[in-house]
């Protein structure tokens, strides 16, 4: 039995699961491609200073880490496709002008994101290099919006919010960066007793904006209450207006939270997470990460989003069942020219290999090919 024993949340994708989330990602892809995204097949692999370079401590704990045979050096197996395409964007393409790139593949964590997750998500996702204003935010999330409606997601949300707001705080407060990390970790938690503590040294005005993030979180009126409770910093006013841009022009709900700082050390603007209420978590994550491409050598302003297409199609109704039709194992010439017509329009076929008439069923099929008065002709199989 251990010989076949896959480990903890990883699993194989069986049929219909894998044809399902094969269409899906075929989908996205071509909804990218008209979008004037292109392409782009990051490895598995990478030198371990590349992979985790401007990611921030919490992809370091998430990458596998080996020993490359060749050069002795510290190789890991990638735990995120977006620092790998923004490396290509610095690197190899080395473009001046606005570039859009997707991208599909398996990724590998050390640890599942939840208690039913999967250590091997299927990331596929969208960004835009070169272009630092608030239309390039506002195009990935109609992208964003539109790959849900592809992907067939009943009714999600959209949640936003900009770490620049956290950042203004503590920057003019003159929060130390140790600090900074606790009070960091307990606006993550929704601690508000941890917060209390952690602030409690600090100016009046720091403390008080600090304290209120938690309570900012709500529909798009947030943005009118933040505005009176938090200081009148000009990197907040810019936030806030970018904020209320992203609200009035995105086709889905929109709820702010000021106080989510998902990918606070790697994100450097908005942020942002979608769900729909099937799913437990969110089906797709993103924001805006200036900062990471200038580990690469060339700081290129970057926005985009990706999804996990395993935990998605998991959680979302699955497809109506693909009719399959059999036929019978012969040389006919009309046999075969019926077959390649019914494949030729998208239709499933499987022709019989002999000896296995007492198995057919196995197949699946609702139709079947059959002779009558001399023509080959797809009727439906009945069911007892």
């Amino acid at each position: 039995m251990r010989n076949w024993v896959l480990p903890e949340n990883i699993e194989d994708i069986l049929p219909p699961a894998a044809q399902g989330i094969e269409r899906m990602r075929a989908k996205l892809l071509e909804l990218f491609r008209v979008h004037g995204y292109e392409l782009v097949i990051p490895p598995m692999l990478e030198y371990l200073e590349s992979l985790l370079t401007g990611t921030g401590h919490d992809l370091d704990l998430r990458t596998f880490k080996l020993v490359d045979q060749l050069s002795g050096r510290m190789m890991g197996v990638r735990a995120d496709i977006t620092p790998q395409v923004a490396r290509i964007d610095a690197h190899l393409l080395n473009r001046r002008g606005v570039t859009r790139l997707c991208y599909a593949g398996s990724v590998l964590h050390t640890r599942p994101r939840g208690l039913d997750a999967t250590r091997e998500p299927l990331q596929i996702g969208a960004e835009i290099y070169g272009h630092a204003g608030i239309e390039s935010d506002l195009e990935i999330q109609r992208l964003l919006a539109k790959a849900l409606a592809v992907c067939g997601v009943a009714d999600p949300r959209l949640d936003i919010g900009h770490v620049a707001v956290f950042r203004a705080i503590c920057r003019h407060g003159r929060v130390a960066a140790e600090l900074e990390s606790e009070i960091y970790e307990g606006l993550a938690a929704k601690d508000l007793s941890a917060l209390r503590a952690a602030t409690k040294g600090l100016p009046a005005t720091t403390r008080k904006a600090l304290l209120s993030l938690p309570e900012l979180y709500g529909d798009t009126a947030v943005l009118d209450r933040a505005r009176r409770v938090l200081p009148d910093y000009p990197e907040i006013r810019k936030a806030l207006r970018d904020l209320k841009v992203l609200s009035r022009n995105v086709n889905l709900p929109i709820s702010v939270d000021l106080a989510d700082l998902r990918g606070y050390r790697y994100h450097s603007g908005v942020a942002f997470a979608a769900y729909a209420p099937a799913v437990s978590g969110a089906v797709a994550l993103g924001g805006r990460y200036d900062e990471v491409g200038g580990a690469f050598g060339r700081a290129r302003p970057a926005t985009g989003f990706s999804m996990d297409l395993r935990g998605l199609a998991a959680a979302l109704p699955g497809d109506s069942a693909t009719r399959r039709i059999r036929a019978p194992h012969s040389s006919d010439p009309a046999l075969a020219a019926l077959v390649r017509k019914l494949r030729s329009a998208g239709e499933i076929v499987v022709v019989e290999l002999p000896g296995h008439a007492a198995v057919r069923d196995e197949l699946a099929s609702d139709s079947e090919i059959v002779k009558r008065r001399g023509r080959w002709l797809v009727r439906r199989i009945a069911r007892v």
